[in-house]
């Protein structure tokens, strides 16, 4: 019989401990880490660190998160595979989820490996070389379907929304990628070849398909830079976005409340407003691909 989701990755977190790879007063991943990179829902990552917690692995520290506990059991001898490219790849994108892009160094991935950090150079020339590395196999992830749905909305959209949960999946990513300054990476090259096919064939100059492709892409990754960033917060402050905006909320109250943003202050009195990236996501891919369809009729 298959263990519940909540124990396997708490296996997989334990593995990581027991091995050094998470050592002794490091954070272990958090529940929001948890539920970007293996698709969880909450109440399954609360039980991932319960689980945790009740085995002694990790102790939860005031302003520092969930982290490993001294009382780490020994990992048992076993014959390691042999150092790789991949492995130094998969290794650093583990850590780049779990602790964030600045975390990333060629220290830690050695540790985390238990060799010598220049044992690494042999397999990467330099840490922005395996940052690229890391980015395209992370956007291998997204395969494309052989065929693709009908239309070129459902095609963009579907582009568009597996960009969107692989930023989830990898908060650093998006961070890693540019828009002025595109790297050649294989597959990044699938989504161009993807979006420019959708929109080809229906009259458009190239030069408004690309700029209409380089769009798409703009909206999803400039969204999903809120990823890392907030990640990146949380951890420093130790307060989730729902404790920060409570704690703010007053001092927007004082602002609005003395008359000097009228128009503001009546939009935000007439309803509440919940904010959340996934709908800002979807409100301004829809609104692109609205406009796209203005272009399409025109050229049609």
């Amino acid at each position: 019989m298959t263990d519940p989701p909540y124990l396997r990755i708490a296996a997989e977190i334990r593995r990581r401990i027991v091995t050094g790879e998470l050592r002794e007063g490091q954070k272990v991943p958090s529940t929001r880490q948890i539920i970007a990179e293996w698709g969880v829902a909450m109440a399954t990552a609360t039980k991932v660190l319960a689980t945790l917690k009740r085995d002694g692995l990790v102790v939860a520290k005031p302003g520092a998160g969930t982290v490993v506990t001294g009382r780490t059991p020994k990992a048992t001898p076993r014959t390691e595979p042999e150092l790789s490219r991949e492995r130094v790849v998969r290794a650093a994108i583990r850590i780049a989820d779990a602790e964030g892009i600045r975390a990333l160094s060629m220290r830690r991935i050695a540790s985390g490996l238990g060799v010598a950090p220049m044992a690494l150079y042999r397999h990467v020339s330099a840490k922005d070389d395996l940052i690229l590395e890391m980015a395209d196999v992370a956007l291998g992830e997204i395969r494309f379907p052989p065929d693709p749905p009908p239309g070129w909305r459902a095609q963009l959209e579907l582009m568009a929304r597996a960009q969107w949960a692989l930023f989830r999946r990898h908060p650093w990513l998006a961070q890693a990628l540019s828009v002025t300054r595109p790297q050649p990476l294989p597959n990044l090259l699938q989504h161009a070849d993807w979006a420019t096919r959708a929109l080809d064939g229906h009259g458009l100059p190239p030069s408004t398909i690309m700029y209409a492709h380089i769009t798409i892409f703009n909206h999803v990754r400039g969204t999903a830079l809120n990823f890392e960033a907030e990640a990146e917060s949380e951890s420093g402050t130790a307060l989730t976005a729902d404790d920060w905006l409570a704690e703010h909320e007053p001092i927007l109250w004082d602002l609005v409340s003395g008359g000097r943003f009228p128009n503001f202050t009546d939009v935000v009195m007439r309803a509440p407003f919940d904010f959340d990236l996934d709908t800002l996501f979807e409100f301004g891919l829809q609104r692109l691909l609205d406009g796209f369809a203005v272009l399409l009729a025109k050229a049609g």
